[in-house]
């Protein structure tokens, strides 16, 4: 029902007819009007069953409504009530199956539309005098949208150029989406951007309003310095009649009260600017009280292993198995893949195998008929049952090793169901027994090792959507012990028991099509859900997998990119949200692995197999610790042996009833993170005698010195070069001579003769005495040369030494330094 300011008023009709009185009946003196004075005005609306909503635009004469077309699209529709007899405009958003909420401001022509489960927000400005629908922006946001309400214009930032604020109610927030108009000048305010506004007092009463009076309410400026000051009348003080406000200018007068006798009116006055009082803080345990428990997985994180643990270039995967079918079933050695071709083909991979798949043909299984449902025995990894659409189980037995040829022949066939079957299981704790359900409205026991029906039991006719659980004593005389109502949608669903086998998890729809889970104590079904939680809207069913050591449940569905994880308690809030796994592409199946091929030493608690459309890719889900060297056995405590059964078959249907034994995960060479040596604490304040042994910074620079000159070493140890040996003065001879003398330095090759032109260096006599003075000598070599004799200029190499007293001694003034 929508309700214009002025004596319009608008309803949605079941029949998808839009009608509109033109007035409307009411009471005057205790007289009803007649219903033959109100002129009605019907129009078919949307043309899909599905729920619409509509609104008016203000207090014109327009409406809008949202809907979905007969293509099961969601539409957006413009009305004017003054021509009534079809829609000014229509326009299709997408197929989503959500019903949007729609909001408007009439002051700025902005219309908000969001899907509930949805995390997209439409804004489009609406103009009706054209008529259009113009795409303003979309925002996406994190959350999926529980609820949508707009925020008052007198609430905006008008200084930030916040034409609009929606508030978007999410599973545990709720999330201000502010929407701004840029412009280059902040801090002004923009008179074409926010015009005058509806006020907060009413224009009339109801009384007054049901005479004939149609007043409207009165308009107050945005802008921050003509804003009225409001005065408040305490809350402790009665108050008898509300006066009428007068409307002067660009404000209004707040109402005056009137106090009983003998009493005195309060009034506090509020300003627009900040607020001069105090406000009281919630307590750190009154938040803690709101925001609820946390999970101990909620920063659980999911990633891909290493592609050599992939399986790809898998080809003619099946993609239309059943709904009740998880599309593929693997164990902890190999899995089981449904093929396209016809035969009803089951491709069997060996998970120790991984790589590449051969482009040929491999071996499989050939099944005759095409599969509904199969399931690996969890005590025989080389058994598998497999359900046909001709209502009957085949059983399989996989060569140790994997398929080697084509199988063609089962083990046994099962036989009994006259419809189609939809589902099978193994018995998680007891050997060689499957229970199968079927449309012929049947559940039967198998015992495998006879290969006989052991037990059947009739479903009761009734309403879909309905819970029902057998109780422990039939066995002897199957029966239903507990009906309650499930999941509203007419879509299927999925179960699971959780929390020691004494609560039940439920997956389904709800009448709008999202996605929901259910939490029922098996002993109270008919008192309905514990707790219902709403996801998303999709249309395939989620699939849910409870891992019991933790109480995680994962919820995915076919074609999804996003696994839920949820921690289940018995207590409230039953749900505890932890961080999702999200993939680039859409998943076809998603099965987990037992609890033991996770890696312990990595903290994962869960792996799973993702199903794409080439490739089967193993996720792990680990919890970030800081001590991984230590067993986190808070995580990790003792796990059923699962692959060893507690009983037979004809132990279990004689009414026995046994647990598996437990075994610890944790490795010989770890130790318990519980007996871990407990850190001391680290200190909040630093004691003084630190502060006390603190050096000064004089004190910091002498040693910083002493350092520097420690390093560089003594400066007064003699140089290098002043041990080698120069040339003596007799050795210098005149251009005669037989050699001369060049340097070469370390490392950089012969370098050009130092001796000036016509000097050369006679050979002297090693017999002959040195002349030179000791001492110091001139003439040392640079950079630690070494001297060569190199031939004189003019003189072939080889050639006898001419006399060296015919040169004659070398001047001092030309002698070279080297």
């Amino acid at each position: 029902v929508g309700l214009n300011s002025g004596r319009t008023v608008c309803f949605s009709m079941p029949a998808l007819k839009f009608t509109v009185p033109h007035s409307v009946p009411g009471v005057a003196g205790g007289d009803t009007d007649s219903p033959a004075s109100c002129a009605l005005q019907s129009v078919l609306g949307h043309e899909n069953n599905k729920d619409s909503r509509l609104l008016w635009m203000g207090s014109s004469d327009c409406l809008i409504s949202v809907g979905f077309s007969q293509m099961r699209e969601r539409e957006v529709k413009l009305w004017d009530t003054r021509r009534f007899s079809g829609a000014m405009l229509t326009m299709a958003l997408d197929t989503s199956p959500g019903a949007a909420i729609p909001l408007y401001d009439a002051d700025t022509g902005l219309l908000v539309l969001a899907g509930k489960g949805e995390n997209l927000l439409y804004c489009f400005e609406v103009a009706p005098a054209q008529p259009a629908l113009t795409q303003v922006t979309q925002c996406w946001t994190e959350g999926s949208t529980r609820g949508l309400a707009t925020v008052p214009r007198l609430a905006l930032d008008v200084m930030a150029c916040e034409v609009l604020r929606v508030l978007q109610l999410t599973d545990t927030a709720l999330v201000p989406v502010s929407y701004v108009v840029p412009r280059k000048v902040r801090g002004d305010f923009h008179e074409d951007l926010f015009p005058d506004c509806t006020g907060t007092l009413p224009a009339t009463g109801a009384q007054a309003w049901w005479a004939g009076d149609s007043q409207q309410v009165g308009r107050v400026s945005l802008h921050p310095a003509r804003r009225p000051t409001e005065t408040f009348t305490s809350p402790i003080i009665a108050c008898t009649r509300l006066q009428a406000a007068s409307i002067e200018g660009s404000g209004y007068s707040s109402p005056s009260s009137l106090a009983s006798p003998g009493s005195a009116t309060t009034s506090l006055s509020a300003s627009t600017g900040p607020s001069s009082g105090f406000a009281s803080s919630p307590s750190q345990k009154s938040l803690q009280s709101i925001l609820g428990p946390s999970s101990r997985f909620r920063h659980a994180q999911g990633r891909v292993l290493h592609r050599d643990m992939h399986l790809t270039n898998l080809r003619g995967l099946s993609l239309t198995t059943p709904g009740e079918c998880d599309g593929f079933c693997a164990n902890h050695q190999r899995v089981a893949l449904p093929l396209l071709s016809a035969g009803g083909q089951i491709a069997i991979l060996e998970l120790s195998k991984p790589g590449r798949l051969p482009d040929g043909a491999i071996p499989t299984i050939q099944n005759s008929v095409a599969v509904a449902d199969l399931s690996w025995d969890p005590f025989d990894p080389q058994r598998l049952a497999v359900a046909g659409e001709d209502a009957k189980i085949r059983l399989w037995r996989i060569p140790e090793g994997g398929l080697q040829e084509t199988l063609q022949e089962p083990e046994a066939v099962l036989q009994g169901h006259t419809e189609k079957i939809y589902s099978i299981r193994f018995h998680p704790v007891a050997s060689d027994l499957l229970v199968s359900s079927s449309y012929d409205m049947t559940v039967r026991i198998w015992e495998l090792s006879t290969g006989r029906e052991a037990l059947s039991t009739a479903q009761p006719s009734a309403s879909t959507g309905t819970i029902r659980v057998m109780g422990t004593g039939w066995r002897g005389n199957p029966d239903f012990t507990q009906e309650g109502p499930g999941p509203e949608g007419a879509r299927g669903a999925r179960l699971v028991w959780v929390c020691g086998g004494d609560y039940l998890l439920v997956s389904g729809f709800d009448s709008r099509s999202e996605r929901r889970i259910l939490l029922y104590q098996a002993q109270a079904l008919p008192k309905g859900p514990l707790s219902v939680l709403g996801l998303d809207v999709a249309p395939s069913t989620l699939l849910p997998f409870y891992d019991e050591d933790t109480g995680v449940v994962f919820l995915t569905g076919k074609g999804d990119t996003r696994v839920f994880l949820y921690e289940v308690t018995p207590e409230p809030p039953y749900f505890l949200e932890c961080n999702s796994f999200t993939s680039s592409e859409p998943h076809k199946g998603f099965i987990f692995l037992p609890k033991t091929v996770c890696e312990v030493r990595e903290v994962e608690f869960a792996r799973a197999l993702r199903l794409g459309q080439s490739t089967l890719e193993p996720v792990a889900f680990h919890v970030p610790r800081v001590k991984k060297e230590y067993f986190q056995d808070d995580i990790y405590p003792p796990t059923r042996v699962w692959w060893e059964p507690a009983l037979g078959a004809s132990a279990w249907l004689s009414g026995e009833d046994r647990q598996q034994h437990r075994t610890s995960l944790q490795p010989a060479d770890m130790t318990p993170v519980s007996r871990a040596p407990k850190e001391a604490p680290a200190r909040k304040f630093v004691p003084a005698s630190v502060y006390l042994q603190e050096k000064s910074d004089e004190q910091k620079k002498e040693e910083l010195l002493s350092a520097m000159v420690a390093r560089l070493g003594n400066r007064d140890d003699p140089l290098p070069q002043d041990s080698f040996e120069g040339v003596d003065e007799d050795e210098w001879v005149g251009a005669g001579g037989e050699y001369v003398c060049v340097c070469e330095t370390l490392g950089a090759g012969p370098a050009a003769p130092l001796t000036p032109p016509g000097l050369r260096r006679t050979r002297r006599d090693p017999g002959t005495p040195r002349t030179t003075p000791a001492g110091p000598r001139r003439g040392r070599r640079a950079g630690g040369g070494a001297a060569r004799p190199v031939p004189a200029k003019g003189r072939p190499a080889g050639a006898a030494p001419g006399p060296a007293a015919a040169m004659g001694p070398v001047p001092a003034a030309g002698r070279p330094r080297y």
